[in-house]
């Protein structure tokens, strides 16, 4: 029987709190800084890291390979998770640029800021939020960027919507993700397991 919305939801928030206070009990999908490394992240900078930034990390690629971030932009990390990619981000977009972190689960969001004060990144905020209904004004990025959440996501094109009110002319959508390709039957789907595998 299929996952009902509410209990795939619910699952998923469940198994990203689990990763924020146990990330070394993850066994279904790569986690941490080596992860990271094998998807394109610098070492140096990743290992430059506090371990607590970086072991719940659990993207899905390199959203900061598809586009420099210019010092005085504000981002906007969607499903901001333990905060690597925020903290990355506020480095790159320097003082004067500001990074929004959102994420739909507060256990991360506690982590995320935590990190964020321990390695001194003060322009950086994170903010409780859904995908689709995001706490942020019209028109206040530049850039977006995501990594492994657009597939978590069950409607996608109002998820798309909100990326783009968000964002400013011009804006640009940096997002890493994972998706099926069209010769996966319904059995292997079926197969993968829950929806958040």
């Amino acid at each position: 029987m299929a996952e009902s919305v509410n209990e795939s939801g619910a699952a998923i928030k469940q198994r990203f709190a689990n990763l924020a206070l146990s990330p070394q009990s993850e066994r279904t999908f790569p986690v941490g800084p080596a992860s990271a490394k094998k998807l394109g992240y610098d070492a140096a900078e990743i290992d430059a890291l506090p371990r607590a930034v970086t072991e719940s990390f659990a993207g899905v690629g390199n959203p900061f390979s598809l586009g420099a971030l210019r010092p005085g932009e504000t981002v906007l990390d969607l499903g901001s998770g333990a905060g690597m990619d925020s903290i990355l981000a506020a480095r790159r977009v320097g003082p004067a640029g500001r990074v929004i972190g959102v994420d739909m689960t507060e256990e991360m969001l506690q982590k995320a800021r935590a990190n964020a004060r321990a390695v001194g990144t003060a322009n950086v905020e994170f903010r409780h939020g859904e995908a689709d209904r995001l706490p942020v004004p019209d028109g206040a990025v530049d850039v977006v960027i995501s990594n492994g959440v657009f597939n978590l996501c069950r409607d996608k094109p109002k998820v798309l919507a909100e990326l783009f009110r968000v964002l400013r002319p011009g804006g640009r959508l940096q997002m890493a993700d994972i998706l099926l390709d069209d010769a996966v039957t319904p059995e292997e789907v079926a197969r993968k397991g829950t929806w958040s595998d």
